[in-house]
């Protein structure tokens, strides 16, 4: 693999969300301000997550390098002037909670932001998909009127979406907590 200069790397090959963000956070406080975490991972959703992760605490996303399957992320350091704590969204709701909305109310809408074939496989019936590296340029597919309930895999990239929402002025969002690694109600699959 065609690799930059890192002063450390972390392998991450074959995990899933949330363990490459698991492992580049604990591998960032090894390194000094200033230098360059490398981040070797096979999760394609990772790009995202990182990317997102980086902007929210502070650090420093300077790109990926994929190569087949796998992918190396590099993120340098902040100083502690520039780092702060990454944002974790407080509206939150269980999996039962958005589950007797789903029963009760049809204002609602379902907003998935895991990665296309994730979405593809299982999903919330009638849950729009964007992806979360899309988001930001996607936004304007979404009814800020209306109720959102922002589900991933755990709950980790909802709540960044969560917050990257509410910072365009989406005030009715809700992070669905732990998302679709313990949901439990009606799913359809979308797989060609």
């Amino acid at each position: 693999m065609k690799t930059l200069k890192a002063n450390f790397t972390v392998d991450a090959k074959g995990l899933a969300c949330p363990m490459p963000i698991v492992r580049t956070k604990k591998a960032i406080n090894n390194i000094n301000p200033g230098e360059v975490l490398g981040v070797l991972a096979t999760d394609k959703g990772s790009k995202a997550d990182i990317q997102a992760w980086s902007k929210s605490s502070g650090h420093q996303y300077l790109g990926t390098i994929e190569e087949g399957d796998v992918l190396m992320h590099y993120i340098r350091k902040a100083s502690e002037n520039e780092e702060r704590e990454a944002a974790n969204f407080e509206t939150i709701a269980s999996n039962e909670d958005l589950q007797k909305e789903l029963e009760s109310n049809s204002e609602i809408d379902v907003l998935d932001v895991r990665e296309p074939a994730e979405f593809a496989f299982e999903h919330i019936p009638n849950a729009v998909s964007i992806p979360f590296g899309e988001l930001e340029e996607r936004m304007g597919e979404l009814n800020k009127d209306k109720k959102i309930y922002v589900v991933c895999r755990t709950g980790s990239r909802s709540g960044m979406a969560s917050q990257a929402l509410s910072d365009k002025g989406f005030t009715r969002i809700i992070n669905v907590v732990p998302g679709m690694s313990g949901w439990n109600g009606p799913t359809e699959t979308k797989v060609n």
